[in-house]
């Protein structure tokens, strides 16, 4: 029996370099298909990734759009227009997943192997996100931060593991702990979301976990790029206002806003040095919990590979 095919959907905005070992992670990982949606037009990437034969770019210019009856203003709304827009071409792989540039799948077993293990009636499986850490200093190794998936334990876990902050923290995790979803093909009706599928009225239907496979997420790999998008990602982005808050009643949203109003960068940083960053006694408290992966990624060098003129 052959194996089933796989591939990714992703609206992109970063720089070229970034977007190129996006791609060649996943092809190296064997995707069949890249569906990437440029959301900036002028970007660098297109030529490359053009040339690619398992890629198929989209350049989300003024004239995409207006076939779609224009831009939508919210980032969120555009991800989620441009994977129903995949899913709905010739797709040509048996099961897509939707993640964001900053995500990298991860399996511990060839990922066509796990998906030909599911059941005939999950349309679904969600991956696990584990969340980047900060190297304090040069190494191979990226370390990662994961949760327990039984929210009475999680919050235990999380309270021993961020002494100052994790009360207010879900799992320690600035970003989601939903993960992402790779969901069948060719099925009439299913309309992709963020974190979701939907099936006329049926929310993931036959949803199973996908235990073999993470989703590495460098959602805050460096305090730099952190700082960066701080401002946006408080306004419009994954610590928006109008996220539904974790442990202890408290969002994301109010946690930042209380910190940046009351001592502003100083206090950020105190925040990610206890948080975001693989210091040596958070990684040995990871450890004791069970919840530390580390792993090389060899990104610069994958990209070469499959992109050597670029």
């Amino acid at each position: 029996m052959s194996q089933p095919k796989w591939g990714i959907v992703s609206t992109v905005k970063a720089p070229t370099r970034e977007i190129l070992n996006f791609c060649a992670h996943h092809l190296q990982l064997g995707a069949h298909r890249l569906y990437i949606y440029l959301d900036d037009p002028d970007s660098d990437a297109f030529q490359p990734l053009s040339e690619h034969p398992k890629i198929r770019p989209i350049l989300c210019d003024d004239r995409y759009w207006q076939r779609r009856n224009g831009r939508p203003e919210k980032h969120q709304v555009r991800q989620v227009q441009n994977a129903r827009h995949a899913y709905r071409r010739r797709v040509q792989v048996d099961w897509l997943a939707h993640i964001d540039v900053d995500e990298l799948l991860w399996p511990q077993t060839p990922l066509p192997r796990q998906l030909a293990a599911l059941p005939a009636d999950c349309l679904v499986a969600r991956i696990r996100p584990a969340e980047a850490l900060a190297s304090p200093a040069p190494s191979e190794l990226t370390h990662f931060k994961r949760f327990a998936l039984d929210r009475a334990r999680r919050e235990r876990q999380t309270r021993r593991l961020y002494p100052t902050f994790g009360q207010h923290l879900n799992g320690g995790f600035l970003s989601h702990v939903q993960g992402k979803l790779i969901y069948r093909t060719g099925i009439p009706g299913l309309r992709a979301k963020i974190h979701n599928v939907l099936l006329d009225a049926q929310m993931n239907p036959g949803q199973q976990e996908l235990t073999g496979t993470q989703l590495l997420h460098l959602h805050a790999k460096d305090w730099d790029s952190f700082y960066a998008a701080f401002l946006f990602r408080l306004e419009r982005g994954s610590y928006r206002a109008e996220l539904k808050p974790g442990s202890g009643g408290v969002s994301i949203h109010q946690l930042f806003t209380s910190i940046h109003e009351d001592t502003g960068p100083q206090g950020l940083r105190a925040f990610y040095e206890e948080v975001c960053t693989a210091s040596p006694a958070l990684l040995d408290r990871l450890r004791a919990e069970n919840l530390l992966s580390s792993h090389a990624l060899n990104l610069d060098a994958v990209r070469k590979s499959h992109f050597p003129a670029a």
